[in-house]
């Protein structure tokens, strides 16, 4: 490609990295170094994704984060188990393992500390020496179970958006966030007015007549407020704008609009994400999860569009949250046996490790973005306290996604900041 030669690499790793001997599950990972430095002894960089769920990017060039990146390391962009290449986890593929529990099962090793576990093997056969590792938002948080239970691995770390509550619960998690997200409501309506009627006219539609999406599922009232998800980014508020744009036909919902929303809501391409993301919270004392995003949106009354609709209060989006409804769209549909196994499990492992942290000597540096509407800001500077050595960075010049739109400034901060020149 222009400017970058690319590499593909395979790596089989146990399913249980407990039990070494037994099943294994294909990794993916996609090496990036730029022309001209193939055979140059340049250090390893670990890129881990957000999500939890998604794949790797797939790079169209030096472009983004990664021209910084390039300057000064041989890149690993890591599908992480269960996405993109990496045995991938979808409703084609789980059934396979047998009943919802065994899926269950089989899921619960699509964690953070799989996903370190995994990295060090790659690493000790890759590059044969501790490596710097960027994480950003999920990735984030694998980074900081990697500093936990195996920092002889890395050299360097940083996270960009990232830093999680190291014993918070989910339900703490999202009694937090709904209130964030309802302050990125009312940023959105003070920038779009207008679109406060619209709103609440498609919210009074969808109540009375659910209607049909191109993959088979229906837009309700709650999965039509679930596309505030794209609130939390830079450009969200003006792309859910523009999609509001041509909702109408007459007395009818668009086709046009009914497509691009169901590209925006469908979870066909990260299936993994809705089984997992409530399980990030999970740890060993903190119960089972058991749908917090659904129970805990109960003591937000705001977020409940009839009641708003009673009224003359917005019709609020929500965020990034898991909701059964979610497992009405055909891509999930075979997969809410084990999401209800998972939500039910009490039994988990820690993901962090408090003392080994606050011990930490590996050079840490973190942006923590203080207007996140997917990450708390409050959590994240507790964190931030407690991991020894961490250098820290606060920022609201950004948002979430800092690191994809800064065209390589947020890293090339975060650069400075570990080699003392900021």
């Amino acid at each position: 490609m222009p400017g970058v030669t690319l590499t593909d690499h395979l790596f089989s790793v146990p399913l249980d990295h407990d039990r070494p001997d037994g099943e294994h599950i294909e990794i993916y990972a996609r090496e990036v170094v730029a022309i001209g430095r193939e055979r140059e002894r340049l250090p390893w960089l670990l890129f881990l994704q957000g999500g939890p769920g998604m794949r790797s990017p797939r790079p169209v060039g030096r472009d983004s984060w990664l021209d910084r990146a390039l300057d000064d390391y041989r890149v690993l962009l890591l599908d992480q188990r269960g996405t993109g290449r990496s045995s991938p986890v979808t409703r084609q593929t789980l059934p396979a393992r047998g009943e919802p529990a065994a899926q269950a099962d089989y899921l619960s090793h699509f964690r953070a500390d799989s996903i370190v576990r995994d990295a060090e093997l790659i690493r000790r056969e890759l590059a044969g020496e501790p490596w710097s590792v960027l994480g950003q938002s999920f990735g984030g948080m694998c980074t900081v179970t990697y500093l936990s239970f195996a920092p002889e691995g890395l050299r360097e770390a940083m996270i960009t958006g990232g830093l999680p509550g190291l014993r918070v619960t989910a339900d703490e998690v999202y009694r937090a966030t709904y209130p964030r997200v309802h302050r990125k409501n009312t940023a959105y309506y003070r920038r779009y007015p207008q679109d406060a009627a619209l709103v609440r006219r498609i919210a009074a539609h969808l109540i009375e007549r659910p209607e049909p999406l191109p993959d088979g599922s229906l837009l309700t009232v709650e999965a039509f407020q679930s596309l505030g998800m794209m609130l939390g980014t830079s450009d969200g508020a003006d792309v859910l704008h523009y999609l509001l744009e041509d909702t109408w036909a007459g007395a009818e919902l668009s086709d046009s609009f009914l497509a691009r929303a169901a590209a925006f809501l469908s979870y066909a391409q990260l299936p993994l994400n809705p089984l997992m993301h409530e399980l990030t919270y999970a740890q060993r004392g903190t119960g089972a999860t058991n749908w917090a995003a659904q129970r805990v949106r109960g003591e937000f009354p705001q977020f409940d569009a009839r009641t708003a609709l009673a009224g003359d209060d917005p019709v609020l989006f929500t965020g990034e949250m898991t909701y059964p409804c979610h497992f009405d769209q055909p891509c999930l549909a075979p997969l809410r046996g084990p999401a209800e196994v998972l939500f039910a499990r009490e039994d988990w492992p820690d993901l962090y490790d408090p003392q080994r942290l606050a011990a930490n000597d590996v050079p840490v540096a973190a942006a923590v973005y203080l207007d996140d509407m997917y990450v708390d800001a409050t959590y994240s500077l507790q964190t931030a306290e407690t991991i020894g050595g961490l250098r820290l960075w606060a920022t609201n010049e950004y948002e979430h996604d800092g690191l994809r739109v800064s065209s390589g400034r947020v890293l090339d901060h975060l650069l400075r900041l570990l080699h003392g020149q900021i």
